[in-house]
């Protein structure tokens, strides 16, 4: 008669998980840590998701600012890549941010290209035009250039509930905007005055990337966004294509005997996931209940979305 085996038991599967993850850790490090970009390659560095100017979110695809400039000055210092094609899906986000990376873009010496793909509206299209080429496909959502900052408000819940917000404030307008009471006429006002300035800036903007008058630009400026056939009718990018044709565009134009890829993304391992879930409970249970009911009204993030 044959022995059986020794039944696996849990602390084995945990010990077996545990040497998994450590060996995934080191070779991760590992992996980073070899950077090898050969010769005549186009550095491809994505925008997508939500446009944040630091930080990211394993819930919600994001653009950190931060991370996106980092790879933009690796690109431009290494000399086997030739240029820069920023791989395009968001529907915008921070204005600082937006703004942010624009500039930077707008700062290399080494040619760029921004292809649009499913959609490059509001802050991600604020990035796109900040690039020499702007390719899209014909069916992208593209332009949206307007602003938004809105907010959903609480107070009448409140009333319904018997509720009071007890205003306790060293400035006058130091609450405005906070969900638990209504904006008064003079702070709708001021509000919107912000927003009309940082429109105005949006479309200074535009029409200083896209070569456009600001007349023209402002009759585009009403946030609607067009399919990548109009946009390109109206002047907003120069050409429709995917993937395929932005590469051969740009090794057409450098007039590259051959072409390589350099892709700027950072991988997110199981690990990372791990890591990043357990922070994310801890912080929450280490704030309070109170102080994440709370913890977005003494601050407006100002957006461009679609």
């Amino acid at each position: 008669m044959k022995k059986r085996g020794k039944p696996i038991t849990l602390k084995k599967v945990l010990n077996i998980l545990f040497i998994t993850i450590i060996i995934v850790f080191f070779l991760n490090i590992i992996f980073s840590m070899v950077n090898i970009t050969l010769p005549n390659s186009i550095a491809i560095i994505p925008i997508k998701g939500l446009i944040v100017s630091d930080g990211e979110s394993i819930f919600e695809l994001t653009t950190s600012a931060d991370k996106t400039i980092e790879y933009i000055e690796k690109a431009e210092k290494n000399p086997n890549i030739k240029a820069i094609l920023f791989d395009i899906n968001s529907g915008g986000g921070s204005a600082v941010a937006s703004d942010e990376i624009a500039a930077k873009i707008k700062s290399l010496e080494k040619p760029t290209l921004a292809l649009i793909r499913e959609a490059g509206a509001s802050g991600a299209y604020w990035i796109a035009s900040a690039c020499d080429t702007v390719m899209a496909n014909r069916m992208s959502i593209t332009g949206s250039i307007g602003v938004i900052a809105s907010y959903l408000e609480f107070s009448g819940l409140l009333d319904n509930y018997n509720i009071t917000y007890q205003r306790l404030v060293a400035g006058q307008y130091k609450d405005m905007g906070s969900p638990y009471k209504n904006l008064t006429t003079e702070e709708r006002e001021l509000f919107q005055k912000q927003l009309d300035n940082i429109h105005e800036y949006f479309i200074a903007e535009i029409a200083s990337n896209r070569n456009l008058s600001i007349d023209k630009v402002k009759s585009l400026s009403t946030g609607m966004f067009y399919l990548g056939q109009e946009a390109l009718d109206l002047g907003l990018v120069d050409q429709l294509g995917n993937k395929d044709n932005a590469l051969e565009l740009l090794k057409h134009d450098l007039n590259l005997a051959y072409m390589n890829t350099a892709e700027f993304e950072e991988k997110t391992s199981f690990l990372d996931i791990i890591t990043k879930t357990f922070s994310r409970q801890a912080y929450s249970v280490g704030r309070g209940i109170g102080a994440s009911l709370t913890s977005n009204k003494d601050h407006t993030i100002i957006e461009l979305h679609t």
